[in-house]
């Protein structure tokens, strides 16, 4: 998969700031105790407490990439026609993502865009 390319590094930063940012209000708004989700500028951070996980999904702004750690695997999203996917598998960033929180949650996620 040939990896678009953001025309500069700042339009990078602003594209991922906001879906950051989405991402951040709708985790919050999950009905789960156990929860704690943390933004800082470039970073989000999933903290499951009761079960001590956290997910991190974090920009690289050099290969323009984000990226996922989570249950001890890692993904590299880049940024196409239909929005983020990862690069090797081409499966939807906000699919797997909404996968693998449900699963912590134990209630089904959607994340949208």
């Amino acid at each position: 998969m040939t990896q678009p390319r953001f025309a500069s590094d700042s339009d990078f930063r602003k594209a991922v700031g906001s879906v950051l940012q989405s991402l951040m209000m709708q985790a919050d708004d999950i009905d789960s105790d156990d929860l704690d989700v943390r933004l800082t500028p470039g970073n989000l951070q999933i903290v499951f407490e009761d079960v001590g996980a956290t997910f991190v999904l974090s920009q690289q702004t050099p290969t323009h990439e984000l990226w996922l750690s989570a249950n001890l695997t890692a993904w590299h999203f880049i940024h196409g026609p239909g929005g983020w996917v990862e690069r090797d598998s081409g499966e939807p960033m906000l699919a797997l993502l909404s996968r693998l929180v449900g699963e912590k949650v134990g209630e089904t996620v959607a994340f949208t865009s």
